[in-house]
């Protein structure tokens, strides 16, 4: 049975389905949708995500496609900034 596509939709950055970021922490990227199932991006060497990108060139973000190779190459990924959290309180996820 195939793989069902969970982040087809798109989302805001706040709601980010993960994010990816540079060691020196310089490269954040928000991935906003992902276009395949991850066994089809598997197979596939051009897969790319929707992402909201910051960088030292664009510090405040630019929004695109960007392949699943240039994300995870040399990056890790993290929890995202965009989101505070309560500290102490019940939360649900």
């Amino acid at each position: 049975m195939a793989i069902q596509n969970l982040c087809a939709k798109t989302v805001k950055p706040e709601q980010a389905y993960e994010v990816w970021q540079s060691g020196d922490g310089a490269w954040t990227y928000f991935v906003l949708k992902k276009y395949q199932s991850p066994e089809k991006e598997a197979q596939n060497p051009f897969a790319r995500w929707y992402c909201l990108v910051t960088s030292p060139i664009t510090p405040h973000g630019e929004y695109g496609d960007a392949y699943v190779s240039t994300v995870t190459n040399g990056t890790q990924k993290v929890a995202n900034p965009l989101v505070q959290t309560s500290g102490g309180q019940h939360e649900t996820h």
